[in-house]
């Protein structure tokens, strides 16, 4: 299991890459931190949304949509 300490754009890429079968660029990715869990990471590239764990792994967010509350 790799662990990631620090938010390094050029390895954060490199692990999407590995995970997306596709170049990444550095450059091209928005990373911001998860305050849900320490250590965790949100990635934005294209229009997909990814979330990088404490251990390395990456996975792709889903869409949630918030019920709509009627108007009065």
């Amino acid at each position: 299991m790799d662990v990631i300490y620090a938010a390094e754009k050029r390895t954060i890429a490199e692990l999407l890459e590995n995970h997306v079968h596709e170049s990444v660029k550095p450059e091209d990715i928005n990373v911001t931190e998860n305050p849900s869990e320490t250590g965790s990471f949100y990635i934005g590239w294209r229009l997909r949304q990814y979330v990088l764990s404490p251990a390395g792994e990456i996975e792709a967010t889903r869409a949630r949509l918030e019920p709509t509350r009627p108007r009065h």
